[in-house]
């Protein structure tokens, strides 16, 4: 049976598992704060940034949990105090007062807590595929891919194109990649994979009939390098050609496109992007790593909880998430009740569409606390 302070304690009405994370953050941010001193770091521009997305990430939480250690130091001592004739009356009257504010901290905390590890993640690569629908269905991954964009600018990400390959002349995507860093990118970025189809009369279509087309989204986490390791002389292999598609007599006689074949997974990658070979074996060996960060990722997740299934982020969803209904202005996504203006998601103002997916991903988590 719970003692008389452990049944007025804040504390312990978190989940076991969820105090534990609670606890393992605050010696993570305390960590961090550290790192962010030392001198070896400071010089450090790209880790300095890293460290402080990190941190960032992890603000919210680890203030609320320091709050409800706080407000639970405050109520011992008002207990205390309750017995005092002089003082009682004080005391009694202000525990309600924050023993509301402790419930609302903990409502907080929780669902900052089954978001804190979607938080750190500080860049992604997203890749967008033209799926079916010929020559439209390019020039949809196109549009895609520009929706993206006009998000990413609006909430200050880095944008950095690694591959595009066209489909047609119309300026159509067969496929596309890009690194997309900033705060919270992996929380709102992680919603988009599946599949996107949109019902529109295309440029092409003389009888002017509404066509379907689709188009896959896939992000995946852009691990640190020391996440995953890869014996880069003995499991990759790695050929260097000439650019295929269009780009004048430089992209098709200079050999710059690297391909990398990673033996242990069979995963290939080739990038022609840059005109630079260094450039696109850099941006190669990134996408090699991120995809398989997420396979080990997902393996992980596996063993710890079959019951989370369906995982937001999985860049092989196959399952339509959502449609863009030209004819009508809006956009019905699959997870929710409700409509979307398709000028407003087309544009890049995507704000209130991530707000409520967070809304319903944090419930979902929270019930399975």
């Amino acid at each position: 049976m719970p003692s008389p302070a452990e049944q007025h304690s804040y504390l312990s009405r978190l989940p076991e598992r969820a105090a534990a994370k609670l606890r393992a953050l605050n010696d993570e941010d305390r960590a961090l704060a550290a790192q962010l001193e030392d001198p070896g770091v400071l010089g450090d521009h790209k880790r300095v940034r890293d460290l402080s997305i990190q941190r960032s990430a992890l603000a919210n939480v680890v203030e609320g949990y320091r709050t409800l250690e706080r407000l639970e130091r405050e109520a011992a001592d008002l207990r205390a105090m309750a017995a005092d004739d002089e003082l009682g009356a004080l005391a009694r009257e202000e525990l309600p007062r924050i023993d509301a504010l402790a419930a609302q901290t903990l409502d907080a905390l929780l669902a900052g807590l089954v978001r804190s590890d979607d938080s750190r993640v500080a860049s992604v690569m997203l890749e967008i595929r033209a799926g079916t629908g010929g020559d439209e269905a390019a020039l949809w991954a196109a549009d895609l891919f520009d929706m993206y964009q006009r998000h990413a600018a609006r909430r200050g990400w880095a944008f950095e194109v690694l591959d595009a390959t066209p489909e047609s002349d119309a300026g159509g995507l067969r496929n596309a990649v890009a690194s997309v860093r900033g705060e919270g990118v992996w929380s709102e970025l992680s919603f988009e994979a599946g599949v996107h189809s949109v019902k529109r009369v295309p440029a092409t279509e003389s009888q002017g009939r509404i066509h379907t087309s689709t188009a896959t989204v896939a992000v995946l986490p852009e691990p640190e390098e020391v996440d995953v390791k890869i014996d880069w002389a003995n499991d990759v292999e790695e050929k260097v050609t000439t650019s295929q598609g269009p780009g004048g007599q430089n992209v098709n006689k200079v050999a710059t496109a690297v391909q990398l074949h990673h033996k242990p997974s069979g995963i290939v990658i080739r990038m022609q992007e840059s005109k630079s070979q260094h450039q696109n074996r850099d941006k190669a060996r990134r996408l090699l790593l991120a995809k398989l960060y997420e396979i080990e990722r997902r393996r992980q997740h596996d063993e710890r909880s079959a019951a989370r299934r369906g995982q937001i982020g999985a860049g092989e969803r196959s399952e339509k998430i959502r449609t863009y209904r030209w004819k009508e202005g809006i956009i019905a996504d699959e997870r929710l009740p409700g409509q979307y203006s398709l000028r407003d998601i087309m544009g890049g103002e995507m704000d209130a569409l991530f707000a409520d997916l967070a809304a319903q991903e944090t419930a979902r988590r929270l019930a399975e606390l």
